[in-house]
């Protein structure tokens, strides 16, 4: 339980890093690049660990999934997250991501043809429902272009989803940790070349603190939340881990209130709750399902 609750509070926590980076006008491509090259070590030890640990080498389906479920889950949803970040508040965009468990059902049901019983078609419309108040109240603050940043985050989130329905398949045939780092790896890659090929070197001429921030964003928000997940879900089981994981967007929200001095509403707290409610019950049901 200890493990999920700080895996949970890492991951909340990369929202208010990115926040404070952007204080110094680095934008999002050479960010996301940084955040990739402190974290990538890690993953290449464990996927170095992981090789020895499996003698069977990846044949030639498993490595296109593994690149091609690695560009879509941590590559692409990270960019989208990471531009997203620019326009809305932190609190906004972990409810958005917090959506994913809603979409996972309407893919699955879209790609396997299952139906969507009636108490999950009303929880989605608790999330969304609550998702449209913080809008509301993020809109009423002025904060930006709220409707791109909401989109791109939206959009993130798609992303992710689609990387949970098809690496189901995948981790089953790979082994959650070997098919984790190699796709953090293929991503990190993505990011590095992105940069490089966007940005001239002399965007990492960046004050002293953008690096600070990207070290922590890279090892208490990217390599020690999966880590611990994993330790998690080994211990207490999938189910358990989740429903834990409910308290990231209310602590991304009470981060962003005392660290960002993001404001806080009753209809923000409202929409929160019901997004948490919402969420609850998808998840809560399909765990019934799988038992």
């Amino acid at each position: 339980m200890i493990f999920a609750l700080l895996a949970a509070v890492g991951f909340s926590a990369k929202a208010i890093l990115v926040k404070l980076a952007y204080l110094d006008s680095v934008d999002a491509v050479t960010l996301l690049a940084l955040r990739m090259v402190f974290s990538v070590p890690f993953f290449i030890g464990v996927a170095i660990w992981a090789r020895r640990q499996h003698a069977e080498p990846l044949n030639t389906h498993d490595r296109l999934l593994v690149l091609g479920l690695g560009l879509i889950g941590y590559y692409c949803s990270s960019f989208l997250d990471f531009l997203g970040l620019q326009y809305i508040s932190a609190g906004l965009e972990r409810l958005i991501l917090f959506l994913y468990p809603t979409m996972t059902v309407i893919l699955s049901a879209l790609l396997y043809k299952r139906a969507i019983g009636r108490k999950v078609i009303a929880a989605m419309a608790l999330s969304y429902a609550g998702i449209a108040l913080v809008f509301l109240h993020d809109l009423g603050a002025k904060e930006g272009s709220i409707v791109l940043g909401a989109s791109l985050v939206f959009a993130s989130t798609l992303s992710y989803s689609i990387y949970l329905v098809g690496a189901g398949h995948a981790i089953a045939r790979i082994g959650t940790m070997r098919f984790t780092a190699y796709a953090m790896v293929v991503a990190s890659a993505a990011c590095v070349l992105q940069f490089v090929a966007m940005r001239p070197m002399s965007a990492l001429d960046l004050p002293l603190r953008v690096y600070e921030l990207s070290v922590a964003m890279a090892i208490f928000s990217t390599v020690l939340p999966v880590f611990l997940l994993s330790f998690a879900i080994r211990r207490i089981g999938s189910g358990s881990a989740s429903l834990i994981g409910t308290v990231g967007p209310v602590s991304t929200i009470y981060m962003a209130y005392v660290i960002l001095g993001e404001s806080l509403s009753l209809l923000q707290i409202a929409g929160s709750a019901l997004v948490l409610v919402g969420v609850l019950i998808i998840s809560l049901n399909s765990q019934r399902a799988k038992a």
